[in-house]
């Protein structure tokens, strides 16, 4: 048997991209960051980078999102934290011709984080921004009032799409839609998050019965708000269910 030779294959290399959602004036949004070098120079994409060698797939994509976004990843299974966001894996895109570069796998993974301050950009990023998905997944492609539309980068829309279907499909049977919220929030807060996420309008009172009728969903802190204006409401923290039975079913639209 011929022993080992490195250099008989071809250069291949393992990158981690980021659909890092929050929810921003009551609309999903992603972050997006404009690329500042080749390829796709100027074009609009999902942050990321290269996995270093030293670094697990885990390691590398919590150290770019703390990069892109100064936020610290928490196992999904943590309560929710300041200056936290939850972090899982979503899937690994292959196609062969995905990096005009070279042979580039993309081990994509879901970030979800309360609201968060205007972004900053960093590697070979010269700006970034949240978007809302609709526009970021528009048909005719995404560009800001001053530039000409054009698709994301690389095959960031379908990673975009997969990680905003991941995110709808999982608050309905988790307790994920708290990774939305600050620590602390109220039902109302909450039913934003779900109806921004789904697209939809919810019912409050039906809402407010379901997700307080949920075997630990919500647990009342004893504390009440008035941020939301009007009367004051009731504080919640997440529960320590991470499965909710029953589900909170999406409404068909």
């Amino acid at each position: 048997m011929s022993p080992y030779d490195p250099s008989a294959f071809p250069p291949f290399a393992v990158t981690v991209d980021l659909v890092v959602l929050t929810v921003r004036r009551h609309a999903l949004c992603a972050l997006a960051v404009r690329r500042g070098e080749a390829p796709f120079q100027g074009r609009w994409a999902l942050p990321g980078g290269f996995v270093r060698d030293d670094e697990d797939l885990s390691a590398a994509a919590a150290r770019e999102l703390v990069e892109e976004t100064g936020l610290c990843a928490h196992t999904p299974d943590a309560p929710v934290q300041v200056n936290g966001a939850h972090l899982e894996q979503l899937a690994t895109y292959g196609d062969p011709k995905r990096d005009p570069r070279m042979r580039v796998v993309s081990v994509a993974h879901l970030a979800l984080a309360p609201d968060l301050p205007a972004p900053r950009a960093g590697g070979d990023a010269h700006s970034a921004r949240w978007a809302p998905i609709e526009a970021l997944l528009n048909r005719g492609g995404y560009g800001r009032e001053d530039e000409q539309a054009a698709p994301l980068a690389f095959d960031h829309a379908q990673i975009l799409a997969d990680g905003v279907e991941r995110a709808r499909s999982k608050i309905e049977y988790s307790s994920l839609a708290t990774a939305f919220c600050p620590p602390e929030f109220t039902v109302g807060e909450l039913r934003r998050v779900y109806e921004a996420v789904w697209g939809v309008v919810l019912d409050p009172r039906n809402f407010h019965r379901k997700v307080t009728g949920t075997p630990g969903f919500l647990v009342p802190t004893g504390g009440t708000t008035t941020r939301q204006g009007g009367r004051p409401a009731q504080l919640f923290r997440a529960g320590g269910a991470t499965l909710l039975n029953p589900p909170m079913l999406r409404p068909e639209v």
